[in-house]
């Protein structure tokens, strides 16, 4: 049994004035079946809804362009084999249709001991500190990944 779990957050800024926008469509039209795969997938531990069972009514940001993302997995692994070897994978390759390009970090993912879940805020700030201060074993992204805590010290030795 893991100790820590791995928490992730990312945004993505819509081509739409906001998600009800006609260029969202498709997307929206999806997305209730992707967090489904999402919820199902070896790994899932939690993700952020609210009443309408997903994330695109918060407004963290206080930007009605930026949805919003965070999720909490077992470990790095099942992440990344739910993002790239599932359906997910094609809204990946679709991105361009649906998202403009951001300019800084999106993705951010961070350690929490298991059973604990973070807060939006808790995400926004992480996502905050990667963008400002790079990769470590605070908060890292999909390039420069760190071990969970106890993990380093089992290697190390």
């Amino acid at each position: 049994m893991n100790q820590y779990h791995l928490a992730e957050i990312n945004i993505a800024k819509m081509k739409g004035v906001d998600i009800n926008d006609p260029i969202m469509k498709e997307f929206v039209d999806n997305l209730d079946l992707v967090n489904t795969l999402a919820e199902k997938s070896e790994g899932f531990v939690w993700r952020l809804k609210d009443e309408s069972s997903n994330a695109t009514n918060l407004n963290p940001y206080n930007d009605e362009q930026i949805i919003v993302n965070v999720s909490v997995w077992e470990n790095i692994e099942t992440l990344e084999h739910y993002m790239y070897k599932t359906f997910h994978s094609e809204f990946l390759k679709r991105r361009k249709e649906w998202f403009l390009k951001f300019g800084k970090a999106h993705t951010a993912m961070w350690w929490v001991p298991a059973g604990q879940i973070p807060t939006l805020e808790e995400a926004v700030e992480k996502l905050d500190y990667l963008q400002q201060n790079g990769a470590s074993e605070i908060v890292f992204d999909l390039r420069n990944k760190f071990p969970a805590p106890n993990e380093s010290k089992t290697k190390a030795k």
